[in-house]
């Protein structure tokens, strides 16, 4: 016996290093040129980033905070995911436990009898007991497999947190950005309404022509269209917040586009930062982690599997006398199982196993270039609209005189509705802009915030 362990020993010493081996990043990660120059580059001294605040302070508005913890406790696929980190737990324990010796009871009675002869009935109580050694690691790869996919779990509920906070701050947004525009488009309509009524009192006294009131009323169709298509996409909006939410249908409290304020300073931070905040590229490490320790399983697959087994218990005859009376029952066996006419399959499952881990790792890379790209993305969207929003304000104040000019005009003859309704509806559209871009920046920031792991806990 002690033979066979030595030799077992020594075949382990002998063993490939790799089954022993803990999960490494690997090297050669594209981290220090994930991010193009901006004006909001990261430097060195950076140690707080945008992804860094709490949602709390990164959205300041109390109505939205509150949306966003009823969508926290209420939404199904947050749930779904606090469940599937539930699992990993319960796999990760059940691992655990691997390495002690299994014990099962197991009673057993039985009833003998001949021709003629009495019945005997006799019983045993035994406890069987078997133990695996793990020599070669693999209890062990099973285990850091197990505790890989447990961090990937935590890592996939992380990623739909900052998701839902992204997408419920999103609707709200989007919402605001709706009554600012329905705002403007009321409030256009009670001026071209009043015109019309002034045309048409000027039509009756020969003053207009009824051409310029025909194309005034198209005009006026036009926009309680317009309006009215607005309020669709303001009730659709509200629809699917509230599923986001986790809750029926119904009317979203709210404030207004103009109020909301975020951090002035955005920090970008250091792309390496990436790997430990974005959940879902640290989902993807996780992936890759579970693939190395799955390899090490198959290479441990080669070499001998010892278990120890053993039997205990109580036996007895009942009804007999003292020439059979009840005894201890003791067993210990040592089995070692090495494969032999199998290896063509084993060698099939490592080179398998290996395949996986190379696709796990390009789905590493690509999640890591997929989180650079969405940053570069949000930091440049958010340069931009701040400049087209800068453009589209200054127009509409030069709109605005230009219509006050062309009612003057108009009003003395001096110039065509045509004129007049070009001001006008050019006005509507610079303020529409202006506020689909104040809307973009809120999105930007938003963005910005998800990309780089905003969020999590």
């Amino acid at each position: 016996m002690k033979k066979i362990i030595y030799m077992i020993l020594c075949m382990a010493a002998m063993s490939s290093c790799h089954i022993y081996r803990n999960y490494q990043r690997p090297e050669g990660l594209p981290t220090d040129s994930l991010y193009r120059d901006t004006a909001n580059g990261p430097s060195e001294e950076d140690s707080l980033t945008l992804g860094d605040l709490p949602w709390q302070e990164m959205f300041r508005d109390t109505l939205l905070q509150d949306l966003i913890r009823y969508g926290l406790e209420n939404n199904t696929d947050m749930q779904t995911a606090l469940l599937r980190v539930d699992q990993a737990k319960a796999q990760l324990k059940a691992a655990r436990l691997s390495f002690l010796p299994s014990l099962a009871l197991s009673p057993q009675g039985t009833l003998t009898g001949t021709d003629g002869s009495k019945t005997v009935k006799t019983y045993e109580l035994p406890i069987q007991a078997s133990w695996e050694i793990d020599l070669f690691g693999n209890l062990r790869n099973a285990k850091k497999g197990s505790q890989a996919t447990l961090l990937q779990q935590e890592a996939y509920r992380q990623a739909i947190r900052s998701d839902l906070i992204a997408s419920i701050a999103n609707g709200y947004y989007s919402l605001l950005m709706l009554d600012g525009q329905l705002e403007i488009s009321r409030a256009t309509l009670e001026v071209w309404k009043e015109q019309i009524r002034v045309m048409e009192s000027k039509f009756k006294v020969g003053e207009e022509t009824e051409n310029a009131v025909s194309q005034a009323r198209a005009s006026l169709h036009e926009l309680e269209a317009t309006h009215n298509d607005l309020l669709r996409q303001q009730r659709e909006v509200e629809n699917a917040l509230c599923t986001l939410l986790g809750t029926t249908a119904r009317s979203i409290e709210r404030g207004s586009l103009e109020q909301q304020t975020f951090p002035e300073r955005i920090n970008a931070g250091l792309p390496v930062r990436l790997l430990s905040k974005r959940p879902d590229v640290v989902q993807a490490e996780m992936v890759l982690a579970n693939a190395y320790y799955t390899v090490n399983q198959a290479r441990s697959a080669f070499y001998p599997n010892l278990t120890l087994s053993g039997n205990a218990g109580w036996a007895n005859s009942l009804g007999q006398v003292v020439s059979n009376p009840g005894g201890w029952i003791l067993s210990a066996v040592a089995s070692l199982t090495q494969p032999i006419f199998n290896r063509g399959k084993l060698i099939s499952n490592l080179r398998v196993s290996k395949d996986e881990e190379q696709i796990a790792l390009l789905a590493y890379k690509q999640a890591l270039l997929d989180a650079g790209q969405e940053v570069n993305d949000a930091l440049y969207a958010t340069e931009s609209v701040q400049r087209s929003l800068d453009s589209h304000r200054r127009q509409c104040k030069e709109l605005e005189r230009a219509v006050q000019t062309s009612e003057a005009l108009y009003r003395t003859g001096n110039a065509t509705y045509l004129e007049l309704l070009t001001a006008r509806q050019s006005l509507l559209n610079a303020r529409l802009n202006a506020v689909s871009d104040r809307f973009t920046y809120c999105q930007s920031i938003i963005n910005l915030y998800n990309a780089l792991g905003g969020g999590c806990e």
